[in-house]
């Protein structure tokens, strides 16, 4: 079994028992705690701080719990409780900090799709539209074929611009658009392990092969990185999210290093 260290452990009792509270819904605790965009009408400061104890489903805080259990306790054994849930937290919150920051240049580029298409909705700008919202190509194909063949249909172009503004208006407004999870602070503990610990082998899962473990962290941040960057239509993973908590952990421990003779 998995030999649990006590922050390691509280933490994973916490993440498990809002993970239930989230399941009633009349308490609402996945709207007030998942972090979203600034300028949202969801938008509370304190999600900075909750959105790292929110999960998604089963699946999201499996894989988070499990990394921390896993990753975990060998970092807090070598810095102690006090500064692994320091830095446990500083990932998780400055992860959500860098991703709030990529979320709001995001929101700002929707905007301005959003207001050049209600100016004029031609095909080009039907088709930046869609794609800042994140729709498959394959949704909106039939619509912007229409546009393109009936260009100066007044009638067709409302009917667009309604179903655009429509469309903008859910994204603003929508609940669901938050970000939650673990995630960042989880990807901080793993370089760190990477870090102090770059020879240990671990045994993958996917594929199931032996790896370095400054090897793994070396390859799951350059896949994130990749993902980011390119993002496909419905990826919901925050992968920036994890790319800052790489980043954060990285930031952190190099200036612990400078008092190395407490920090190891």
């Amino acid at each position: 079994m998995f030999n649990l260290t006590p922050t390691v452990r509280n933490l994973l009792i916490i993440n498990v028992v809002v993970y239930l509270l989230q399941q009633v819904e009349s308490l609402h605790l996945t709207e007030l705690g998942s972090l979203y965009p600034l300028g949202s009408p969801f938008f509370r400061p304190w999600q900075f701080l909750t959105h790292m104890f929110m999960h998604a489903n089963l699946l999201h805080i499996f894989s988070n719990m499990f990394g921390l259990i896993n990753f975990g306790p060998l970092l807090e054994q070598r810095w102690g409780g006090q500064r692994f849930l320091t830095f446990w937290l500083i990932c998780g919150i400055g992860a959500g900090a860098l991703y709030e920051g990529v979320r709001t240049y995001e929101m700002r580029q929707l905007a301005t799709a959003y207001e050049a298409m209600t100016r004029e909705p031609d095909v080009a700008n039907f088709v930046d539209f869609m794609k800042q919202v994140g729709i498959s190509k394959e949704a909106y194909e039939p619509a912007a074929a229409a546009l393109e063949r009936n260009a100066t249909d007044p009638q067709l172009r409302q009917s667009v611009i309604e179903n655009v503004r429509q469309l903008y208006t859910e994204v603003l407004q929508s609940p669901g658009g938050g970000m939650l999870g673990a995630s960042g602070a989880l990807f901080g503990v793993l370089f760190a392990f990477g870090y102090l610990f770059p020879n240990t082998i671990l045994m993958l899962l996917f594929p199931p092969i032996p790896l370095k473990a400054k090897y793994f962290v070396g390859l799951y941040a350059l896949y994130e990185l990749y993902s980011g960057v390119h993002r496909t239509p419905g990826d919901n993973v925050a992968h920036f999210a994890h790319i800052g908590g790489l980043v954060i952990g990285f930031l952190l421990i190099k200036i612990w290093e400078r008092g190395r003779g407490q920090f190891y």
